[in-house]
């Protein structure tokens, strides 16, 4: 058995402690920012506009979830005869699942977590709202329905989102694909 080259190992090493560093910072400012609009947008609407952005945000952490089970379930060789034919968004997803550590982490964990951090703070806010508008005899009961419904969304969600991602994750991979070619092609540098 063949030891690995001591320098290629530092390399590596290097290279996931770059990635920690960079997923930390991401995750900081993506939450802040998220929690910051939605806080703000939620403390200004009535509690049915309130429930749309909290389903929302719920809807966001499934959908992210589910881009990141394709991309680590998907195989990558119908991409490239995807690619031979020149199928917009084949190299993409290509490039997705030839980074399919990284990209699962940023929708699984980064997006996907922050999302359910900021579902319970928006269901704490509805609660609120709920509880300025109406009176109840028993103030803690708003508060856990709230808590146990963004749960039971989020899981009952993340659930039949796994197996649509599992079944479906070359066509999903592909979609994404073409998503990052239409931007790349809108926002990119153009090419001579």
């Amino acid at each position: 058995m063949a030891k690995s080259d001591p320098s290629e190992q530092h390399k590596q090493k290097k290279g996931n402690t770059g990635w920690v560093v960079t997923i930390f910072f991401m995750t900081i400012v993506i939450s802040g920012t998220i929690s910051l609009i939605s806080e703000e947008v939620m403390g200004a609407s009535g509690i049915a506009t309130a429930f749309v952005i909290l389903l929302s945000i719920v809807l966001i952490g499934i959908l992210f979830d589910v881009i990141g089970v394709a991309v680590t379930s998907a195989d990558e060789s119908p991409f490239h005869a995807m690619a031979a034919r020149k199928v917009p968004g084949a190299k993409e997803a290509i490039r997705l699942l030839r980074q399919a550590e990284k990209v699962s982490s940023v929708c699984n964990d980064v997006v996907g977590d922050i999302c359910g951090v900021v579902s319970g703070s928006a269901s704490a806010t509805i609660a609120v709202q709920i509880l300025h508008n109406f009176e109840f005899s028993w103030p803690r009961v708003v508060s856990l329905v709230m808590s146990a419904l963004v749960a039971g969304l989020t899981v009952g969600g993340k659930a039949i989102g796994k197996t649509f991602a599992v079944k479906s994750s070359t066509a999903i991979v592909h979609f994404v694909g073409k998503i990052i070619f239409t931007a790349t092609r809108l926002f990119g540098k153009k090419k001579n």
